[in-house]
């Protein structure tokens, strides 16, 4: 399939979201950002409003749940439409389960891990997800600086095999694009650099899209 694009609607009008999902229709995914003040200090959305907008969206759902308990909240956000759930291993009691879980109910499972969380504990578990997120950012907020060390990250990630996705979060524009993806990555969410381009969203797509060319 090639590498593919989600843009975060994080820097999206969230008081628009069925026309901001429209303006990206060339992206692969639509990835959402579920964060509940607590695992970060942000407050974003939750399932009612993924649930709307699965119904009219025309790319599948890529929800990232950036939230305390995904034990107990992660299997909610499958039946609300998303077709891929990333829990983060830093906050689950039980993630062979939890993945289980979510796939089990028809969806991709992915586990994310922030900057600082090695890769190395978790080996063990990569055989029960279909992706793991690199978070290249803090998260919590759009619009932070890509972490300069990240590609060796994903290398190192990468290098425990290829039978799953490798999605990459955080500071993902033109120029660090062939980066990530010469690291390993197969999956790009970009926010603002997709949203917040002078020559439009479906520019800015593309524009990541020719970098990787």
């Amino acid at each position: 399939m090639g590498i593919q694009i989600t843009p975060s609607m994080l820097a999206s009008d969230f008081a628009n979201l069925e026309s901001e999902a429209a303006r990206i229709s060339s992206a692969d995914w639509l990835h959402m950002d579920v964060m509940d003040n607590h695992f970060v200090p942000n407050l974003t959305l939750g399932a009612p409003v993924i649930e709307a907008l699965a119904k009219i969206a025309a790319q599948p759902i890529d929800a990232h749940l950036m939230i305390e308990d995904p034990d107990r909240w992660a299997p909610m956000y499958v039946e609300a439409g998303a077709g891929s759930v990333t829990f983060h291993v830093e906050a689950a009691k039980a993630p062979v389960r939890l993945a289980r879980e979510i796939r089990a109910q028809g969806a991709r499972a992915s586990m994310a891990l922030k900057p600082a969380t090695p890769i190395e504990p978790y080996e063990d578990l990569l055989p029960e997800l279909d992706m793991v997120l690199i978070m290249t950012v803090e998260p919590g907020f759009g619009g932070q600086k890509f972490i300069p060390h990240s590609p060796e990250k994903i290398r190192r990630v990468r290098s425990l095999g290829t039978e799953f996705e490798i999605e990459v979060d955080g500071g993902i524009d033109a120029r660090t694009a062939p980066l990530v993806v010469a690291a390993g990555a197969t999956i790009l969410v970009a926010g603002n650099s997709v949203y917040g381009f002078k020559g439009g969203v479906a520019a800015g797509i593309k524009a990541i899209r020719d970098a990787l060319d």
